[in-house]
């Protein structure tokens, strides 16, 4: 069977509810579908579930400003864009006057939330196979789970709403704590694993042989994240070995495939974002009522693109670089996942196709610097001008899943055990074995390894802020100076402004709510 992708269906139904809480004027269409006609028959819950994915897609989430909002804070990367609200991201500098790229992004989340609740909702009253209707549940839950996992990591003391409205009086939310936030993650997360099948090739409906849609272990993978991140160690090392015994997943051979337009989906993909430039309309899905006309277009290959071949808003930092070149492979070469990751100027790298000494020959600030590689389609386009990259946005990779386990195993003593599991992702790019090397690390030293395993294997994927955050390290003097040795955008860091700040109109409209601290 070809591989089909699935897509967000733009249905009226999909977009009843709120973008983020605002009380509007309401204009009933009546040549519209509503919540009370729509809901009636399997395909109509296959549309619904279809459309919770839709989130996924626009500027506010992984269209571009969510891999933004993740990459720009981590000390792998830096902006020096024009464009004030992206350089400031970064330099935790943002304020509420002005709620351009974390507004989008918090608007999109709770659109994403709304439509998974209406199939929650709905889906149940509908009389179809029960095998497709626990799919389309298991799928609703894992979405609305994703999306409170990104609120509650953004923005903490926000609402987690589980539940329709009451009625058109009743948007107004109450303000809740990242506690309840992640609770309600882990618990939608659980759910999902118990209704998600480990493949969609095996099953009888519909959705047969879909690429993309969330399965058991893309459910097991971000219990286990989520509760890493709550520092449930035990808890989540049993999730994230119950991903590894599905028996299902894998590291590719190369580790670029990892980041490449025809070599999406793999056995190394647990769950990514689908964009594909060749379906639907030809404009790009900003954001707002979604339109039949969007494309399923990614904008983050032009915004992180290099110098001449995209807008340069992200970079690596030097201090990543360095990182790559602390340690060479068993026979003696440049660890491969650095020009995997970034363009630099070296023998044998080229960009779009030109030697990178050449391109950059006339601009020594270019010829110097650093520039992503991650996400661009080099090896297929002549630039990124064109704004349009079909490049699937990869959440979580089973490397990822690998070297959590392995932190999970070495937080709960069992620091012994952790180094087979990090070998794994060191034999693919040929690094010498760790029990060797380094054999017998106490956990404080492992703890440290595994930090710079991380930086590795998943610079610049939105990752190492999360790990910086949750590690305590902005709140460790040493480990806090450290960052700002190898990032200056750290010396503007403040207590508090590791959350985003609640957009000022979501404080407005919510009575009582309180804006995150230092904001």
């Amino acid at each position: 069977m070809p591989t089909i992708k699935i897509y967000a269906v733009m249905i009226a139904a999909a977009t009843i509810g709120f973008t983020a809480c605002e009380k509007k004027l309401e204009l009933v269409n009546p040549n519209a579908p509503t919540s009370a006609s729509f809901w009636k028959t399997a395909d109509d819950a296959i549309k619904g579930v279809n459309a919770a994915y839709s989130s996924l897609i626009i500027d506010g989430s992984y269209m571009r400003s969510t891999p933004l909002m993740m990459d720009t804070r981590g000390d792998d990367a830096k902006s020096n864009s024009p464009w004030l609200q992206m350089y400031n991201t970064g330099k935790f500098a943002l304020n509420t006057a002005d709620g351009a790229i974390y507004g989008w992004s918090y608007g999109a989340f709770y659109e994403g939330v709304s439509k998974a609740n209406q199939v929650l909702h709905y889906v149940p009253q509908i009389e179809m196979d029960a095998e497709l209707k626990n799919r389309i549940l298991g799928q609703a839950h894992f979405l609305r789970g994703l999306y409170f996992f990104h609120l509650a990591n953004f923005w903490g003391n926000v609402a987690y709403p589980t539940e329709l409205p009451a009625s058109k009086d009743a948007y107004y939310m109450l303000q809740e704590t990242p506690e309840a936030g992640w609770a309600k993650a882990m618990a939608d997360f659980d759910a999902a694993a118990g209704l998600l099948p480990v493949s969609y090739d095996g099953v009888n409906g519909p959705d047969q042989g879909n690429k993309g849609r969330a399965t058991k272990g893309a459910a097991l993978a971000y219990l286990g994240k989520a509760q890493l991140f709550n520092k449930l160690w035990p808890e989540a090392a049993a999730s994230f070995k119950a991903v590894i015994d599905l028996g299902v997943y894998d590291l590719v051979d190369n580790y670029r495939d990892n980041f490449r337009e025809n070599s999406e989906n793999n056995i190394e993909s647990i769950f990514e974002v689908q964009f594909d430039g060749s379906v639907g309309g030809t404009e790009l899905g900003w954001g707002g009522t979604p339109s039949s006309s969007w494309g399923k277009y990614s904008a983050r290959a032009i915004t992180y693109g290099p110098r001449g071949f995209g807008f340069v808003d992200v970079q690596p930092t030097r201090a990543a670089f360095n990182s790559f070149n602390e340690e060479k492979t068993i026979d003696g070469k440049e660890d491969p996942r650095l020009r995997a990751t970034m363009f630099f100027n070296a023998p044998g790298v080229t960009v779009y196709g030109q030697e990178f000494s050449v391109a950059y020959a006339n601009n020594p600030a270019d010829l110097n610097d650093l520039f992503v590689r991650k996400y661009q389609n080099d090896e297929t386009k002549p630039n990124e001008f064109d704004w349009r990259s079909g490049m699937n946005e990869r959440l979580l990779r089973y490397a990822d899943v690998l070297l959590m386990y392995a932190e999970a195993l070495n937080e709960t003593g069992a620091t012994a055990e952790a180094y087979q599991w990090i070998k794994l992702v060191r034999d693919r790019v040929g690094l010498p074995d760790l029990s060797v090397t380094k054999p017998a690390m106490t956990q404080a030293q492992m703890r440290d390894q595994i930090a710079h395993e991380r930086l590795l294997e998943l610079s610049l994927e939105g990752k190492r802020f999360d790990d910086i955050n949750r590690w305590g390290w902005l709140k460790d003097p040493v480990k806090l100076a450290m960052l700002k040795e190898r990032d200056p955008e750290f010396n503007s860091y403040q207590p508090g402004r590791e959350y985003f700040p609640i957009p000022q109109s979501e404080i407005e409209i919510n009575k009582g709510w309180i804006q995150n601290s230092s904001y």
